[in-house]
């Protein structure tokens, strides 16, 4: 009886330092520097849109996104990208209203569930957009983020539009004054770069 405790206690530590072994493995291959360079990667790709892709989809008039600039609404109807609608996360172009969570979580799940959700603010590196992502995703409504707000789309045109582009394009075209969110013009000879794969 003794000789058969001592065998089960024996392979009780056994597994148990194997366990520990086996879990020490798996989380160190987990939290690699590759394992951690792919994450990013893929997290990367999968929240963030490409202006590019958004202007060939205006040019082409696609159907298959909306988007929803998060600033004030008097900033919004001063000037904003063509089509999109006004979903603000502040009380006026100073003040955010972070936590009127119902409100935003509310107007939000209202847009159509059939399309990509697309938020902008006011640069590419203001929070707003990426704080009202995160309020939405805790309430299970996932947007993704445009690659640059509003003041590098309106200002600084040929800083991320192509240098072949900046002769063919003009920032006019995708901007709209006013409460109504615009339709953008149809371009069947953009020239932003393809959709999906290697392209935008």
């Amino acid at each position: 009886m003794n000789k058969t405790l001592t065998v089960i206690i024996i392979a009780m530590l056994y597994g148990a330092i194997a366990g520990i072994i086996t879990t020490n493995l798996i989380l160190k291959n987990e939290n690699s520097e590759n394992s951690l360079i792919e994450k990013f990667y893929l997290t990367e790709n999968a929240v963030h849109i490409s202006p590019h892709s958004l202007r060939l989809r205006m040019d082409k008039n696609t159907k298959d996104y909306i988007l929803v600039d998060v600033r004030s609404r008097e900033e919004y109807e001063k000037e904003h990208i063509i089509g999109a609608v006004n979903i603000p996360v502040y009380k006026d172009k100073e003040t955010p209203a972070y936590e009127d969570e119902e409100r935003i979580t509310s107007e939000f799940s209202k847009l159509p569930k059939n399309r990509e959700i697309i938020v902008y603010c006011y640069s590419t590196a203001c929070m707003s957009g990426r704080k009202t992502g995160k309020i939405l995703a805790e309430n299970k409504i996932y947007v993704k983020q445009l690659g640059i707000g509003w003041n590098e789309w309106r200002y600084f045109w040929n800083l991320w539009n192509h240098e072949y582009e900046w002769e063919t394009t003009n920032v006019n075209d995708y901007i709209y004054s006013g409460k109504e969110s615009g339709i953008p013009k149809l371009k069947a000879n953009s020239t932003s770069c393809s959709l999906g794969g290697l392209g935008c």
